[in-house]
């Protein structure tokens, strides 16, 4: 089994701030000692007034792939049906260049229906969704090896889910990284169909690095000294908080920081 060294990634969620917030807390998160700073790419807030400030994804990141030098930066996660997918490896390509080779490509189906709505994407199904994931991920493969230059790296490939039937499959076959969402039984659980999906397609799973959230999404929140080890015993080696505006507290992240600095 690959025993992965504890990293701690930080989702600085974009909603209800100005960017000038926004960028202080990119840059004050890689300060603090993060492994990977992520944002969502979505086109309005999840939480809070739904029509309060926002900003967009991969604008953003070329951004932040400026004002750092050290961390890795992704979506957690882009959302295949709102770009052309060979376009979507172009652009993770041409960040990945701006950070000198930090990028980390976080891709899932998309899930929140006022972003296709508001901006005109074509009614879909969550199944139809899938499918077209499940079409683009190879695409975009292709494209980062065909790409001029290449990507300063290969770049990392993360799917973000854990449906069964279809997600984890696409995890097991495609995804360098998995981030997941739930409590200790759920991801328990979880990882577990994971490594069926694998032992089918005769891949280790141990070459997939996990991610589990711990607070600021669907997971509960917990302190590292209790919900740290319960996930590091399950596989999970990158642990991923996210964070929302307007005002970016980071006493959490400082916590689980140090308790990665103490494995």
């Amino acid at each position: 089994m690959t025993v992965r060294p504890v990293r701690i990634a930080v989702q600085v969620q974009p909603q209800h701030a100005d960017y000038p917030a926004i960028r202080t807390a990119v840059v004050q998160a890689e300060e603090l000692g993060v492994d990977m700073v992520c944002t969502w790419d979505h086109f309005f807030p999840l939480t809070g007034d739904p029509g309060g400030r926002h900003f967009e994804c991969w604008t953003m990141l070329a951004a932040w792939a400026e004002a750092t030098t050290r961390v890795e930066l992704g979506p957690l996660v882009s959302c295949s049906g709102y770009r052309n997918p060979d376009l979507l490896a172009d652009m993770a390509r041409t960040v990945d260049h701006i950070s000198g080779g930090r990028v980390v490509l976080g891709l899932g189906s998309g899930w929140f229906d006022k972003d296709f709505v508001e901006y005109g994407y074509p009614p879909a199904t969550p199944v139809e969704r899938l499918d077209e994931f499940a079409a683009a991920l190879p695409r975009i493969r292709a494209r980062l090896r065909a790409l001029n230059p290449p990507p300063v790296r290969p770049i990392p490939l993360l799917i973000g889910g854990s449906g069964e039937r279809r997600t984890l499959r696409l995890v097991a076959r495609y995804a360098d990284r998995w981030h997941s969402f739930g409590d200790v039984d759920t991801m328990r659980h979880k990882i577990a169909v994971l490594h069926r999906h694998c032992a089918e397609i005769g891949r280790d799973p141990g070459d997939i690095e996990i991610s589990g959230s711990i607070g600021g999404g669907p997971s509960p929140a917990g302190e590292p000294e209790d919900l740290g080890p319960q996930l590091r015993d399950l596989g999970v080696s990158l642990f991923t908080l996210g964070v929302s505006g307007p005002d970016y507290d980071f006493g959490a992240l400082r916590r689980w920081v140090a308790w990665r600095d103490a494995q």
